[in-house]
């Protein structure tokens, strides 16, 4: 069965940083593509970032240069470093991977005060 768990949201000042971590188990987590999304209230989920184990990282065009997609594949953890947040990138943060459908964790909330 597959599981994840996100961790690390909270409440930042902008110009902070934060560093999401997403825990996988029931895969064979350095085989798949994973991937952060997010969806402000109101608004679409979103992809943010993702990571191949043999591409260069994928980024939406409003974290480029901000954030940082990596993966620690004998921790089976994937994480999300955010520098320069901005009130907009206040959003639920969810870790995703796509094996014959998708799956998704909980999610962890991330707030920017301005």
């Amino acid at each position: 069965q597959v599981h994840l768990v996100e961790s690390g949201g909270g409440l930042v000042q902008a110009g902070g940083s934060l560093r999401l971590s997403c825990a996988a188990s029931g895969i064979k987590f350095s085989a798949n593509r994973m991937a952060w999304y997010r969806q402000a209230p109101g608004n679409q989920r979103e992809l943010v970032a993702e990571l191949d184990g043999g591409r260069r990282p994928y980024y939406a065009d409003s974290v480029k240069g901000r954030f940082t997609i990596s993966r620690d594949n004998y921790k089976n953890t994937v994480y999300l470093q955010m520098d320069n947040l901005k009130p907009e990138d206040t959003a639920v943060y969810y870790c995703n991977v796509n094996i014959m459908g998708n799956y998704w964790g909980q999610g962890t909330q991330v707030t920017v005060s301005s």
